[in-house]
């Protein structure tokens, strides 16, 4: 794969949706698997929500692998790795992302019946872990662009 230039832009912009998203799930307020059965249409917004904050966080960490490491990760799963092992993220936020690439598979493809009780105990972690990603991957941002090579570290 040839190397891509970096674009702190189109980062900028993802993380930025991002952060637009996870307001979105507090805004819908407490969601649990109950209600999710009952009531479709926070079902349909809470599973698009979740499936496209793992979108837009893989699509930075392919973006991110690329142009650092000249290479593809495997996977969005992979790729939470990849930026890892570039020290963007810590290890053990890396590690409890990865599962949220599996719930957004079940999701987007409808591989098997979608238990709520998993999609309602996902929100939680997605608004906590993801935010994190978000100011870990924005910091290193801005470590690269001035040209500092700044631990990712946990805040």
């Amino acid at each position: 794969m040839t190397p891509r230039r970096l674009d702190p832009a189109l980062i900028h912009e993802r993380l930025r949706e991002i952060q637009l998203l996870l307001a979105d799930l507090v805004e819908i307020g407490e969601v649990d698997a109950e209600r999710l059965r009952r009531d479709r249409l926070t079902r349909h917004v809470v599973e698009r929500v979740l499936s496209q904050i793992v979108e837009l966080a893989g699509s930075i960490n392919v973006h991110i692998v690329a142009a650092l490491l000249g290479r593809s990760p495997g996977s969005y799963a992979d790729s939470f790795d990849e930026v890892a092992r570039a020290g963007i993220l810590e290890w053990g936020l890396a590690t409890a992302l990865r599962p949220s690439v599996g719930m957004r598979n079940v999701l987007v493809h409808d591989y098997l019946q979608v238990d709520h009780g998993k999609v309602s105990a996902a929100i939680p972690l997605a608004l906590e872990q993801y935010d994190q990603y978000v100011r870990h991957v924005a910091r290193w941002l801005r470590s690269h662009a001035a040209g500092t090579s700044e631990p990712s570290g946990d805040t």
